[in-house]
C-alpha cells in the first residue's frame, strides 16, 4: 500500500475560516436572531423578493458560494477514476446507496419518533426533508481540506469529487424526490428540478467555462485566492438571513438545534466508519481510504441550504436542519480525521 501513498499531498493547515467555521456559524445565529427580532422589516422585504419560488438575493449569495468551489474541480480528472477504482467504488456506494437512505432512517427514528414530543408538530416533515437534502449531496470543497489533513492521495480526491459532481447533476433530484415521497412529504417537482438547474447545472457550466478561461491566462490560483473572502461573506450573510427568519422558533425552543444535530452526527460517524472498513476489507491504500471515508461522510451544505430555501422557504424547518449541518461540520469531521490518522497502523496491519 505504501507505494501508492508516496504521491500523497502533505497535510496543509486549515485556514481561519475552516478551522473556526463553527464559531462563525454561532455568531451568525446570534446576529441573525437579534436582527430578526429588532429589525424584522428588512428580512420580510428580502423574503418577498421571489421569482418562480426562487428568492433572488439568496440565489445570488448561493452562486457566490458555489461557483468558487466548483472552479477548483477539474472534470478532466475523471480519466483517473480507473487508477483507484476500489476506493472510488466504495465512496460512490456510500454517497449514493447508503448515506441519503441512512439519514432518512435516522430522521424517522429521532425526529419523527423519539424527539417528536419536543419539536413543533407542524415542522416535523420539514426537518426530515432538510436532513434528506443535506445527505443527498456529497461535499465538494471542504473535502480537499479533509484529504490534506489525512495525507490523502490527491489524484483520488480530485477524480472522486469530479465524479460525484457529475453524478449529482442527474441523481440529486431523483434521490431527494424518492426519499421525500417515502416520508410522505409532498414533492414539488418543478421547484426541485429548478433548484437542480440553478444550483448545480448552471454553476457547473459557468465554473468550468470560467476555469478554462483562467487556465488559458494562467490566473486560476490568483482568482481563487481573491474569491475566497467573497465566498465566505456570501455564506455568512446567507446564515444571518436564515437565522433572522428562524429567530422566534429558536428562542421558543432552543433545544431544536441540539435535537437536529443528533441524527446528523450519527450519520457522519456511521458512513465514514463503513467506508473506512470497506476500504480496509478491499485492501485499499490508507491514503485513499482516508479521503474516501471523509468524502463518504461529508455534505455539500451550500447546495442543501439553497435547495431547502427554494423548496420550503426561509422559515422552514428544512432550512434550519441544513444549517445545523453547517454548524457541526468542522468539529465532527475533524474528529473523523483524528480517528483515521490515529488508526493508520491498525489499518495497514490488516492481512491481505
Amino acid at each position: 500500500m505504501s507505494a501508492q501513498c508516496e504521491v500523497a499531498a502533505k497535510a496543509a493547515p486549515m485556514g481561519v475560516f475552516e478551522r473556526y467555521l463553527t464559531l462563525w456559524v454561532g455568531l451568525c445565529i446570534v446576529a441573525g436572531v437579534g436582527l430578526g427580532h429588532f429589525l424584522p422589516a428588512p428580512f420580510h422585504a428580502i423574503g418577498r423578493m421571489e421569482v418562480a419560488q426562487v428568492n433572488l438575493p439568496v440565489a445570488v449569495l448561493i452562486w457566490l458560494m458555489i461557483i468558487p468551489m466548483l472552479l477548483k474541480i477539474d472534470f478532466g480528472a475523471l480519466h483517473q477514476v480507473k487508477e483507484h477504482w476500489k476506493g472510488i467504488g466504495v465512496t460512490l456506494f456510500i454517497n449514493w446507496a447508503v448515506k441519503p437512505f441512512s439519514m432518512a432512517l435516522l430522521g424517522w427514528v429521532f425526529v419523527a419518533t423519539l424527539f417528536r414530543p419536543y419539536l413543533p408538530a407542524d415542522q416535523i416533515d420539514s426537518y426530515i426533508a432538510g436532513l434528506i437534502l443535506l445527505a443527498a449531496a456529497p461535499c465538494t470543497a471542504m473535502v480537499f481540506v479533509w484529504s490534506n489533513l489525512t495525507n490523502g492521495e490527491p489524484h483520488f480526491t480530485l477524480s472522486q469529487v469530479a465524479l460525484n459532481d457529475a453524478i449529482m447533476v442527474v441523481a440529486f433530484a431523483p434521490i431527494v424526490g424518492l426519499l421525500l415521497g417515502l416520508s410522505s412529504i409532498v414533492v414539488p417537482w418543478d421547484t426541485l428540478l429548478l433548484s437542480v438547474v440553478l444550483y448545480i447545472v448552471v454553476p457547473v457550466i459557468v465554473a468550468q467555462a470560467w476555469r478554462k478561461a483562467l487556465l488559458a491566462r494562467r490566473s486560476l490560483a490568483v482568482t481563487l485566492d481573491r474569491l475566497g473572502p467573497l465566498s465566505l461573506l456570501a455564506l455568512l450573510t446567507t446564515l444571518v438571513l436564515l437565522f433572522g427568519f428562524q429567530g422566534e422558533q429558536i428562542i421558543a425552543q432552543p433545544l431544536v438545534i441540539l435535537m437536529l444535530a443528533v441524527p446528523i452526527t450519527i450519520q457522519v460517524y456511521f458512513n465514514s466508519g463503513l467506508a473506512y472498513l470497506l476500504n480496509r476489507k478491499l485492501g485499499v491504500a490508507h491514503c485513499v481510504a482516508g479521503p474516501s471515508a471523509l468524502i463518504g461522510a461529508s455534505n455539500f451544505f451550500e447546495l442543501a441550504v439553497a435547495a431547502a430555501i427554494s423548496l420550503f422557504g426561509f422559515q422552514s424547518g428544512a432550512a434550519l436542519a441544513t444549517v445545523v449541518g453547517v454548524l457541526i461540520e468542522v468539529p465532527v469531521m475533524l474528529s473523523v480525521v483524528r480517528i483515521v490518522n490515529g488508526s493508520k497502523d491498525w489499518y495497514e496491519g490488516a492481512k491481505r
